[in-house]
C-alpha cells in the first residue's frame, strides 16, 4: 500500500532534502577551493582591487570618500525622518501642527546640497582628466577587440613593429564547457599576455573590429570602450612588477565571459629581453606567402591554429555545436575552397562567423587544409598561401 504523507511530513523530507543539497554543495565547493589571485580578483571580495598605478589609487580614495559621504548623507536624513515620526506620532498625544515653511529651511537644505555635490564633482575632476592625459608615453599600444580576443599593436616605443593575438588559453574553455572550473585564474589565462615595462607610462589606443568592446584592467585602474570606426585612447603606468588580470567589460555577444587580459608587467631589463625574443620569434614566423607547402606541413601548422581560434566554437572534434556549424563532413569544407577561404577573411551570419583577416596567408592555408584532411574529411587536397594572397585583392 502506498503510504500517505501529512503536511509536515512533506515539509520534513523537503527540509532534509534542501539539507542534503546544501551539505552537497558545500562539499563540493571545498573540493574546487581557491585562493585570491595576485592582480586580480579575491574571494569573496567586496572592495576594488589593490591599485599598482596612482590612478587605481585615487579612484579608490575616491570610492572611498564618495561611499562615506553617501553613508553620513543617508544615516543623516533618515536619521532625522525616523526620530520626528517616532517622537511625534499621534499615539503620544501630538497633533499636525499648522504653519508657514522656513525660508531659511527651504535656503539651507538647497544650498548644502549644492556644496557637497560641487565639492565631490572637483575632486572627482581631478582624477578624470588626469585619467585623460595620454601625452608623453613611452609606450604606445594598440588593442584591437575582436569576437573574442584582443589584438595588440606595439606602434611606438621599445618592441615597436611587435604585434600578436591574445586568446583565452584553450584548456579553460574545455573546463568552463565540462563545467569543471579550476584554478585560481580560471577563464583569465591567455596564450599571449600584453607585456610591458615597470615605472613607464603606456599609452593605450583601443578600437574594434566587429562590435564594441571594453579594455578593462581594475588594478591598473584602466577601462575604455572599444568601439568599430573610432580611436579611444587611456593610460597607465604601473608601480609594481607583476601580473594583472582584466576581461572585457561591454556585453560583446555569446563569447563574452571568454575574452580576458592580462598585463604582465616586468622590470626593464626583463622587458628589455622580452622584446629581443618576441622580435625573433616573430621573424621565424613571417612565412613567405609564395613558398609551396607540403600537405603534412600545412596540416600540422593548421592544428596549431585550429586549436588556439576556432576549436573554442567548432569543438576539437570538428562536430559544431548549436547554431555552430560542423566543419566534419560541410560540403563547403569538402568541396568549395574558394567560399571557406571568403568565410574565414569576411566572416559570415552577421557576425556570428568572425572575421579572420589578422591571422596571416599561410595561418589561413594551414587551417584550411587541417579541415580539410582532419576526423572523416579526407580529402588530401590542400591550400596555398598564394591563394590566400589573390584572395584578399
Amino acid at each position: 500500500m502506498m503510504t500517505m504523507l501529512s503536511p509536515w511530513q512533506r515539509l520534513s523530507c523537503r527540509c532534509s532534502q534542501l539539507a542534503l543539497g546544501l551539505a552537497v554543495l558545500l562539499t563540493s565547493g571545498l573540493a574546487r577551493a581557491v585562493n585570491d589571485l595576485p592582480g586580480g580578483p579575491k574571494v569573496n571580495q567586496l572592495n576594488l582591487h589593490d591599485p599598482v598605478t596612482k590612478i587605481g589609487e585615487q579612484q579608490t580614495w575616491l570610492h572611498n570618500f564618495m561611499l562615506i559621504v553617501c553613508v553620513v548623507i543617508f544615516v543623516a536624513v533618515f536619521g532625522v525622518m525616523f526620530y520626528s515620526i517616532l517622537k511625534h506620532r499621534k499615539s503620544l498625544g501630538h497633533k499636525p501642527a499648522n504653519f508657514h515653511e522656513s525660508v531659511a529651511v527651504e535656503i539651507a537644505w538647497t544650498i548644502v546640497p549644492f556644496v557637497i555635490v560641487i565639492a565631490m564633482g572637483a575632486m572627482a575632476t581631478r582624477t578624470v582628466v588626469a585619467m585623460k592625459d595620454t601625452t608623453n608615453a613611452d609606450l604606445t599600444i594598440k588593442a584591437t577587440g575582436y569576437q573574442w580576443k584582443w589584438g595588440y599593436d606595439y606602434l611606438k616605443g621599445e618592441g615597436e613593429g611587435i604585434g600578436f593575438l591574445s586568446t583565452l588559453d584553450n584548456a579553460h574553455r574545455v573546463m568552463s564547457d565540462a563545467g569543471k572550473p579550476a584554478g585560481d585564474d580560471y577563464l583569465l589565462k591567455v596564450d599571449n599576455p600584453l607585456v610591458v615595462p615597470v615605472n613607464k607610462k603606456v599609452r593605450i589606443i583601443t578600437t574594434a573590429n566587429d562590435v564594441i568592446h571594453a579594455w578593462m584592467v581594475p588594478s591598473l585602474g584602466v577601462k575604455q570602450d572599444a568601439i568599430p570606426g573610432f580611436v579611444r585612447d587611456t593610460w597607465f603606468r604601473a608601480e609594481k612588477v607583476g601580473d594583472y588580470y582584466g576581461q572585457c567589460a561591454e556585453l560583446c555577444g555569446k563569447e563574452h565571459a571568454y575574452m580576458p587580459i592580462h598585463v604582465k608587467v616586468l622590470s626593464q631589463a626583463d622587458y628589455a629581453k622580452w622584446v629581443e625574443g618576441k622580435k625573433k620569434e616573430l621573424a621565424a614566423l613571417a612565412d613567405d606567402p609564395t613558398k609551396e607547402w607540403k600537405l603534412d606541413e600545412l596540416v600540422a601548422r593548421g592544428e596549431k591554429v585550429y586549436a588556439a581560434n576556432c576549436a573554442a566554437c567548432h569543438k576539437p572534434d570538428g562536430k559544431g555545436a548549436g547554431p555552430i556549424k560542423a566543419l566534419d563532413g560541410s560540403n563547403i569544407v569538402l568541396n568549395d575552397p574558394a567560399a571557406q577561404i571568403n568565410i574565414l577573411l569576411n566572416g559570415a551570419a552577421n557576425g556570428a562567423m568572425p572575421a579572420w583577416k589578422t591571422l596571416s596567408d599561410t595561418e589561413i592555408a594551414a587551417v584550411v587544409t587541417y579541415t580539410k584532411n582532419s576526423w572523416s574529411n579526407k580529402t588530401g587536397k590542400l591550400v596555398q598561401p598564394a591563394a590566400i594572397v589573390a584572395a584578399r585583392k
